[in-house]
């Protein structure tokens, strides 16, 4: 049951996603391409220079937990059950999303985010695997 709806989902879920990433949130094209490639730094910049707590939870937990629903893949593609394969093609996508955020100048090619985000792939991962034991037959 619960697969029958990830499947029907996810499409959905992954447009809303990429609008959110290009185009939502007040978005505007920035006059210059931008990147940000020191890891986890940035984001200790970020959540210093701060004032408000909301952005921090927004920005940093969001990039985990909007990428949750990716580490359930394997329901849809039997082979990203795989953890090594799953993070290959999620490191390979989130990669070529952040280029062409960067191309498109309609966002900051960011190192973080695809760290945040493929932990969040992972914690997704395992949460399937949790589902998968303890709720076996809800999952079919």
């Amino acid at each position: 049951m619960l697969k029958k709806f990830y499947k029907i989902i996810i499409v959905p879920y992954t447009l809303i996603l990429l609008y959110l990433m290009f185009l939502g949130m007040g978005r505007s094209q920035y006059e210059d391409n931008q990147i940000t490639v020191e890891p986890i730094l940035s984001t200790l910049e970020f959540i210093h220079n701060t004032i408000g707590w909301k952005d921090v939870v927004i920005i940093v937990l969001g990039n985990i937990i909007m990428f949750m629903p990716f580490g359930f893949l394997g329901w849809v593609f039997p082979q990203l059950k795989d953890l090594k394969m799953l993070l290959y093609v999620f490191v390979s996508s989130i990669v070529i999303v952040e280029a062409l955020q960067y191309f498109t100048r309609m966002g900051i090619f960011e190192v973080d985010d695809i760290i945040l985000n493929t932990f969040g792939v992972y914690l997704g991962w395992l949460l399937c695997r949790l589902v998968e034991k303890k709720f076996i037959r809800l999952v079919l």
